[in-house]
């Protein structure tokens, strides 16, 4: 989802409308290379022993995917002009934008005669995220599976928190097993696909998915946790703004040592494009650091790959003059290890491609900043944060209430201020309106 995240940002940025578009029967237009045969259809009458080549893609081939991808390519190359048009394409599922709407309805009627496409107009709903259009840029939320998730929830959510995660729980392995394994794993998996807009429940739902093998009743009332906290926030999405200067920068974080079973830290990075988060990450670190100097050098590596992938898609996209891209990180240790290589003795254990970062900085696609933790944004994908603090990182990465959403108790609502120009000032305010006295927070 980072490069449609990354897509969406940069029309909001040049002021373009989106296009989407759905091919029918996709993985029929596919060209095969290899010779293929099947069985003879029930109801086809055929001599004994006779079977069929398949003269098409069919559905069903390993390799129709991918055959439907090469002839979709053929066609998109054979279009090529000189105005630039962007092309998005999940499987069947197309977006287009782009300098030109001339020459992107060219397209759109050359797609059409060529696969018979269906025109579902200017985007608003993608892989199962809604897209609105303002003034502002685009708001990308996802409030009808939010709504269906929580319909479905057979959890007590009624009562409303302020953390995606409870202050200061540490999940273990030990404890009563859950009776239901299979209920856990299926919230846990709807809650990872929610994390493409809500990057605020991102930490929570990685320690949630580490005990997807055996969840124990500790382990469903950290998950009751979140569905509560999802359920007093369901309105909120994140703004992909309109800037005129695009410029690209990284936030990195990492706690240290805090699993209290495997003592592994956590690695926490976010890419803002403009003001926009496009591409975010929490996950735990492979092996264990031995001092939170280590932990950060490891964390940075992960957001250098990162940041390296999202310059070459925005090069080619037509983005320019991104380099060098600050990456902000709040250890100066770490920065040090990655920007000085003498220190021998402290980094000679550290993996090979932890050195990434090094790399990329002599390259000089990256420049390492400090940053205060207080200022860190990645901090909200390593740990859990009080609320008042929480709900200013949600939004300084741009998280907005798309629809204030009512609270169950004393009809309290909650509404995000306009935002500003510049993530580091962007705050976040309540509002008495419509009846809504009540504010938790």
């Amino acid at each position: 989802m980072s490069t449609v995240r990354c897509l969406i940002s940069l029309a909001a940025s040049k002021n373009w409308r989106i296009f989407q578009l759905d091919i029918n029967n996709a993985f029929l237009h596919g060209h095969l290379d290899e010779e293929v045969y099947m069985k003879i259809l029930v109801g086809v009458t055929a001599p004994p022993g006779f079977v069929c080549k398949l003269n098409k893609s069919l559905y069903g081939l390993k390799q129709a995917s991918r055959q439907w991808f090469a002839r979709l390519h053929s066609e998109l190359k054979s279009q090529d002009s000189g105005d630039l048009t962007v092309v998005a394409v999940y499987v069947d599922d197309i977006l287009i934008t782009g300098s030109n709407e001339d020459k992107i309805a060219a397209l759109k009627s050359h797609l059409h005669l060529t696969f018979s496409i269906k025109d579902l107009g200017v985007l608003n709903f993608f892989l199962g995220i809604e897209v609105s259009h303002t003034n502002e840029g685009y708001i990308l939320t996802q409030k009808k599976y939010t709504k269906e998730l929580l319909q479905d929830c057979e959890l007590d959510i009624s009562k409303p928190v302020v953390t995606p995660f409870p202050l200061n729980l540490k999940l273990t392995t030990e404890g009563t097993p859950y009776h239901n394994a299979e209920l856990y794993r299926c919230y846990v998996g709807k809650l990872n696909f929610l994390t493409h807009t809500r990057p605020d429940i991102s930490f929570a739902v990685q320690c949630l998915s580490q005990f997807m093998h055996s969840p124990t009743l500790q382990h469903i009332e950290a998950l009751t946790h979140t569905l509560r906290y999802i359920h007093s926030t369901s309105g909120q999405g994140i703004l992909l703004r309109a800037t005129e200067q695009l410029t690209l920068q990284a936030f990195s974080d990492s706690d240290w040592a805090a699993c209290p079973t495997t003592r592994r830290s956590v690695t926490g990075y976010v890419l803002l494009l403009g003001n926009s988060p496009i591409s975010w990450k929490s996950k735990k670190q492979s092996t264990i650091s031995k001092s939170s100097s280590e932990a950060e050098y490891r964390a940075m590596s992960q957001a250098a790959a990162e940041v390296t992938w999202i310059v070459r898609l925005l090069e080619e996209l037509g983005v320019h003059n991104l380099k060098p891209v600050a990456l902000h990180c709040d250890n100066q240790s770490a920065i040090h290890i990655a920007t000085n290589p003498i220190f021998h003795e402290r980094t000679k254990h550290i993996e090979v491609d932890c050195h990434f970062t090094r790399d990329k900085v002599l390259e000089g696609l990256l420049h390492l900043s400090y940053l205060p933790t207080h200022n860190q944004l990645a901090d909200i994908f390593t740990k859990v944060l009080p609320g008042a603090q929480h709900r200013n990182l949600s939004t300084k990465l741009g998280m907005i209430n798309d629809s204030p959403m009512p609270s169950l108790r004393g009809g309290g609502c909650w509404y995000s201020a306009q935002l500003s120009n510049t993530a580091s000032n962007m705050i976040t305010t309540t509002a008495n309106k419509q009846g809504c006295n009540n504010h938790f927070f």
